[in-house]
């Protein structure tokens, strides 16, 4: 287990960059601390950032949402998804424009690519408990999982050879590489991005712990439970339709998240057919 404590976060704070919580997003909660937010108040604060709006329509009528019909303008989607699932979408679209390629050593188009994959896919997973969990919630923390990368990447210009060495070690893990050049890695940098930006406290916990194997074993939260495991699936999916080889975790947790998800291997391998049917374009 990754342990956070007060001189982790120092060596942090003193000369690691990260992007600092955007103007929407201050906004966008402080409406939400009132004790009846408006739901008119919140869609005209969003209306006026066009890229952030457009994006929001762009995700709810991606095919993984699954809505009967089109949602065309941002007071109906205040209104579809509530204000918990309204905050999440524009706190993952502030994430994505908020690393800038010139300042990165990897492409972010690419990163943003497979991370909105896993997003889309963990969210489709999700539809299965949508009256138990927030599929918003589970969407954002997809998104938001390994955002301490593009983090690592603008303030370690030799971070891309360790990207490499991970992908082809499948003995020591990512983290342990990170740890090992850095003294942090990308799990402990994305938890204080995502405290810095007040996410709510279980995206937080889930991306500083996504590479925890026995994470399954000692939660008992049902939505961290079904985040992670949608998480770790997607994450599968994603990985062995572009490399063609699981994930180095995948072996360790595969039964605990098929039990999680209530699936069994027939299912997973029917599920992984309907992703591919429906494509997995970016819609973020």
């Amino acid at each position: 287990m990754i342990d956070v404590n007060s001189k982790v976060l120092d060596n942090i704070t003193s000369g690691f960059l990260i992007p600092a919580k955007p103007e929407i997003l201050t906004s966008l909660q402080e409406l939400m601390r009132q004790a009846e937010p408006e739901l008119v108040d919140i869609a005209a604060l969003i209306s006026k950032d066009v890229a952030t709006s457009a994006a929001i329509l762009k995700t709810i009528n991606s095919p993984f949402y699954g809505l009967a019909r089109t949602v065309s303008d941002i007071k109906q989607a205040v209104m579809f998804l509530g204000l918990n699932g309204i905050q999440s979408l524009v706190t993952a679209v502030q994430l994505k424009q908020s690393f800038k390629q010139e300042n990165s050593c990897i492409s972010l188009e690419r990163f943003w690519d497979s991370a909105t994959e896993i997003a889309n896919i963990s969210a489709f997973v999700a539809q299965k408990f949508k009256h138990r969990v927030s599929v918003e919630t589970i969407y954002t923390a997809g998104l938001f999982h390994d955002c301490g990368i593009p983090a690592m990447a603008a303030n370690y210009s030799d971070y891309k050879r360790v990207l490499v060495e991970a992908n082809k070690n499948y003995e020591v893990g990512q983290i342990q590489i990170e740890e090992a050049r850095y003294k942090t890695n990308h799990a402990v940098i994305g938890y204080f991005l995502a405290t810095s930006w007040h996410l709510p406290k279980p995206i937080c916990e889930l991306v500083l712990r996504h590479h925890e194997l026995d994470f399954l074993d000692h939660c008992t939260d049902e939505e961290s439970r079904i985040s992670y495991a949608a998480l770790k699936l997607a994450d599968n999916i994603i990985n062995t339709n572009k490399r063609f080889i699981a994930t180095p975790d995948w072996p360790h947790v595969k039964n605990s998240v098929l039990e999680t998800l209530e699936m069994d291997n027939d299912e997973y391998q029917d599920l992984k057919d309907d992703i591919d049917e429906m494509g997995m374009a970016e819609v973020v």
